[in-house]
């Protein structure tokens, strides 16, 4: 009986291709992450705030080194040796061994250099925590400008691609009026031209896309991120409170900046202290035991061998008389890095009440432009309705529909990067006063919509 045979035909590319855009367009795409969930991502992968907590963590064990100054110190000694002695008159040799053990103690009782070296511990540890802090506030910035620099991205790609779409329409339409005898061929190739430029607008908006994209999966660590868009409409919260120097006030108390330059005005008085302490005496009390043995006697006592257990206490005195005039300029040195400190802090705060006015103003203007935005957005849309409308009855040219077209999407971009930038001026204000937390975060996340938008489809080029 003749074996079947069954012809397979190599599969079409076409149909390939096929299935597997049926199947892109029907998986399941990956869950889209809002802003506090990728601010959590970027606190356990930023490693610029890993190294921070580092640093933290080094500066409390660096403190708690300065405590060891205030303890008591204890040490333990152990030794044996064997000798030979020979005396040729008389005639004497001696093979002796010796092993000794001493255990010593020192407590400090009188040491003021010491206590002020672990209160300088103390502040530099509280020195860290200001710059985690900072560190910390930095990080929800960064996150936040990337997260919503891709929402930026996206819009602006979105826009023009609907522009696009609103050119090639008019492109036909004017196309059509020229083979029915209504119009030039100056319109359609208007917008011909109009349609190539945008082309080229989409491909560098998809670039842009890309590389904001990119900068964020890099922050947070986790690749292919979709991250929430703002809820429509959307209702920015107004900014409380409306008074420039209510922020200047909050940041003299809370600003990490400030703080640091506070501790660091701390530690250099307490420097100068410990460096006036230079002259003072320090008191400590000993306490010792020592075992001798030794087992064959020694040279003068060669037939008995013995051990001598030895137990101490007492209190030792230094006082330093004169030391080559090398505390005094200890001291001219000190105050003057105290000195310096207070012109670093001075400084600090004029720094920081400039930069809490000038980002409470960029709010300030924010807002304006935005609500300039909204109205200009409604005027565009009237603009290109009357165009087309002129256009279609023969009072206004080709040109002037695109041109509409073009300011309208053009405001419609402005408006959106002008709301993120509202928001991200309202983190970064709070950042200046040094008062932004996980709770502002939380805030700019209950701004955020439930579905992210619809991906930007491009074009293959």
């Amino acid at each position: 009986m003749p074996l079947a045979r069954t012809l397979r035909l190599p599969p079409s590319p076409w149909r390939s291709a096929s299935t597997l855009l049926a199947l892109l367009a029907f998986a399941p795409l990956a869950p889209a992450q809002s802003l506090v969930e990728l601010a959590e991502r970027a606190r356990g992968f930023d490693a610029v705030w890993q190294a921070r907590q580092a640093e933290t963590d080094a500066a409390y064990s660096r403190s708690e080194q300065a405590r060891a100054g205030l303890l008591p110190s204890v040490g333990l000694q152990a030794g044996a040796s064997r000798a030979r002695t020979d005396i040729s008159q008389p005639n004497f040799t001696l093979n002796a061994s010796t092993q000794t053990a001493t255990l010593s103690a020192s407590q400090p009782l009188y040491r003021p250099a010491n206590r002020i070296a672990y209160t300088q511990g103390q502040r530099s540890f509280e020195i860290a925590l200001a710059q985690r802090d900072a560190a910390e506030q930095d990080l929800i910035v960064r996150t936040s400008q990337a997260y919503f620099d891709v929402l930026g991205a996206e819009d602006a790609l979105r826009f023009v691609q609907a522009q696009k779409q609103a050119v090639s329409e008019q492109r036909a339409f004017a196309q059509r009026n020229f083979d029915v005898g209504n119009a030039t061929i100056t319109d359609s190739r208007e917008a011909q031209a109009r349609y190539d430029l945008i082309v080229a607008q989409e491909i560098a908006a998809d670039n842009d896309l890309r590389v904001k994209r990119l900068a964020l999966e890099q922050l947070v660590g986790t690749p292919g991120v979709r991250p929430l868009p703002l809820a429509q409409p959307v209702v920015l919260p107004p900014l409380s409170p409306a008074d420039p120097q209510a922020w200047v006030d909050v940041s003299q108390g809370t600003q990490p900046q400030l703080r640091q330059a506070q501790l660091a005005l701390d530690v250099a008085r307490l420097e100068t202290r410990k460096a006036e302490t230079g002259h003072l005496p320090t008191v400590d009390l000993q306490a010792g035991y020592s075992v001798n043995n030794n087992p064959q006697g020694t040279i003068t006592a060669p037939q008995n061998g013995y051990r001598a257990n030895v137990a101490s206490v007492g209190v030792q005195l230094n006082l330093p008389l004169f030391a080559g005039f090398s505390v005094q300029n200890r001291v001219k040195e000190t105050l003057s890095l105290e000195r310096k400190a207070e012109a670093d802090l001075d400084n600090a705060r004029r720094s920081v009440e400039q930069a809490t006015r000038a980002a409470f103003y960029g709010v300030q203007s924010g807002q304006g432009q935005i609500t300039a935005l909204e109205a200009a957005e409604a005027s565009s849309q009237s603009a290109l309705d009357a165009n087309r409308l002129g256009y279609e009855v023969g009072v206004r040219i080709n040109i002037d529909v695109l041109n509409a077209q073009s300011q309208l999407y053009q405001t419609k971009r402005d408006l959106a990067l002008a709301r993120y930038n509202l928001i991200l001026g309202q983190l970064k204000l709070r950042q200046a006063a040094g008062t932004l937390n996980s709770d502002d975060l939380h805030a700019v996340n209950a701004l955020l919509g439930s579905e992210p938008a619809a991906p930007a489809l491009v074009a293959p080029r």
